[in-house]
Formats: structure tokens, C-alpha cells, sequence
């Protein structure tokens, strides 16, 4: 009997060592993993956008401008936009809801607007492979790269307000405080875009997503302006942090702002002849 008995421990230790070995082995080779620019790309992730400074100028090249019908037919179409870093007038900031059941989940992106009226936002994405579909647990284990997204409103807000059913999207003019911090703010973004040109990260669910990157640019910009918050983690539940740090246009409570600021009905009423940003834009 003891003999078994001995038996038995030896055979639990012998498992036990290895499972810590296979457990050990996955860790180093998930720890291996690296991040790539160089992989077969959804078409509407193909292209990261790059900036060429000069001065206060920047070309911005590999903006994405496509023509959605549904999110799975579009006519694909990429431009470049010249702008001058001092002549960024307005930012807006966008707060989609994926299912409005579900209300911490959530999508953020910034759009800067110029003096002349023209419009170029950022979506901060998963940068997603062919066949390749979102998931927020995989998100937490080097499964996609981070993509900085810059496309005209048309594309990126109106795939989202015409083509996703039931998504619930509202926009709102964002209070930034200090002369020329939306001009700093773009810049940030852009050499930010850069930078991941050269040097790709891994998108992290809880790290590395849309909304922790906005707050590090506004951060970087303007010190100390958006604290730690569970909003970031889950998007979903900003408008109260929005309220609370004065950080977009309220009109009445948070309820009456939010309910005046959803765009999704304007957008799919849009007619396709005048300005979509200006469209959407209607008693704002």
C-alpha cells in the first residue's frame, strides 16, 4: 500500500512539473510574439497613413475615403490632405455604442475640424488580418496589431451611423482648454501615427485601445486633464467622466446632451450631395 501510495505522489509531481513546463513553454513563446506591419490586411486596414511635416505644415498620405454601402460592399478609395497645424479650429469627439443593451462597451475617435471647414478624423483600431474577427479576450493576448485609422467623416463616422444597425453613435464638440492645444493635439496624434509606422505594438484590451490612447495624447497635451478612470477601461461609461472634467459641450443634464447628440437618423437621411460633417452637424 505504501508502495502505491508512493507511486501516486511521484506520478502527481511528474504532472505537476509538467504542466508547469507546457505552462512555462506558452508564456515565453506568447512573451515572443512581435508585433508586424507585414501581414495580409482587411482592405480597410491595407494602408497606414503617414505624415510629412514641414513646419507647421503636414501632408497627410493614406486617408481612408471609402464609399460604404454595407460594412461588407464599398468602393475602396485612399487620399492624401494638406493642412497647416495652426489652422486646426475645433476637435469633436465621437462615442459609439455597439449595442445599446450594453452600455460599458464602446468605441471612441477624435475629429479635428480646420478653419476652412474640412474635416479628418482618427479611429484608434485593432488592425485586423483577412478572415480575422474582434474579440476583447483575444485582444488581451498579442492577437492584433494597433492601427491608427485617419479617414474622412464620410468613411469612418458613416460606416458606423449608416451601415452597423444596431450600433447607437453620438458626437459632440470637445472643450479644449488653452490657445493652440487643438493644433498640438493633431500633432500629437500624427507623429504618434508615425511612430507605429516604424515601430508596430500590439493592441491591448486593457493597455493599448482607442480610449487610452486619446487620453494619453490629451495628457500629453494638456497635463493632468483626464485622470485614471474605469470609463477608460470601459469607454461605454464616459459621459459622466466628460461631464465631471468639462471635457466636451453639455447642453442641459447629461441625459438631454446625450439623447440632442446622437447622429445615427441625420446620417442615414443624409442626401450624398451636401458636406456630410456639416449633415450631421444639423442643430447640434
Amino acid at each position: 500500500m505504501e508502495r502505491v501510495g508512493g507511486a501516486l505522489i511521484v506520478s502527481l509531481s511528474m504532472l505537476a512539473i509538467l504542466s508547469l513546463i507546457i505552462v512555462i513553454w506558452i508564456i515565453m513563446r506568447h512573451i515572443s510574439l512581435r508585433p508586424s506591419n507585414d501581414r495580409s490586411w482587411v482592405n480597410d486596414n491595407k494602408k497606414m497613413a503617414t505624415a510629412e511635416f514641414d513646419g507647421n505644415k503636414v501632408t497627410i498620405r493614406n486617408i481612408r475615403d471609402f464609399e460604404w454601402r454595407s460594412t461588407r460592399d464599398y468602393d475602396e478609395r485612399w487620399i492624401d490632405m494638406d493642412i497647416s497645424l495652426d489652422k486646426v479650429s475645433k476637435i469633436w469627439f465621437v462615442l459609439e455604442y455597439f449595442d445599446p443593451s450594453r452600455r460599458q462597451m464602446a468605441h471612441t475617435i477624435l475629429s479635428f475640424e480646420m478653419e476652412d471647414g474640412r474635416r479628418l478624423a482618427c479611429s484608434i483600431e485593432v488592425r485586423r488580418e483577412q478572415g480575422e474577427r474582434y474579440h476583447p479576450i483575444k485582444g488581451l493576448f498579442r492577437q492584433y496589431e494597433l492601427i491608427y485609422v485617419w479617414a474622412t467623416e464620410k468613411d469612418v463616422i458613416g460606416v458606423r451611423t449608416r451601415c452597423r444597425k444596431k450600433s447607437v453613435t453620438h458626437l459632440f464638440e470637445a472643450v479644449v482648454l488653452g490657445p493652440g492645444n487643438e493644433g498640438r493635439m493633431l500633432e500629437s496624434y500624427l507623429r504618434r501615427t508615425n511612430k507605429l509606422n516604424m515601430e508596430p505594438e500590439w493592441y491591448n484590451t486593457i493597455t493599448n485601445t482607442c480610449t487610452s490612447n486619446i487620453v494619453q495624447h490629451v495628457n500629453e497635451v494638456y497635463p493632468g486633464r483626464v485622470p485614471k478612470a474605469l470609463s477608460i477601461l470601459l469607454p461605454g461609461l464616459s459621459p459622466r467622466l466628460l461631464q465631471r472634467r468639462n471635457l466636451v459641450r453639455m447642453s442641459g443634464s447629461i441625459e438631454e446632451t446625450l439623447e440632442r447628440s446622437i447622429i445615427d437618423e441625420k446620417a442615414e437621411n443624409w442626401d450624398k450631395k451636401s458636406d456630410f460633417g456639416d449633415w450631421i452637424r444639423s442643430d447640434l
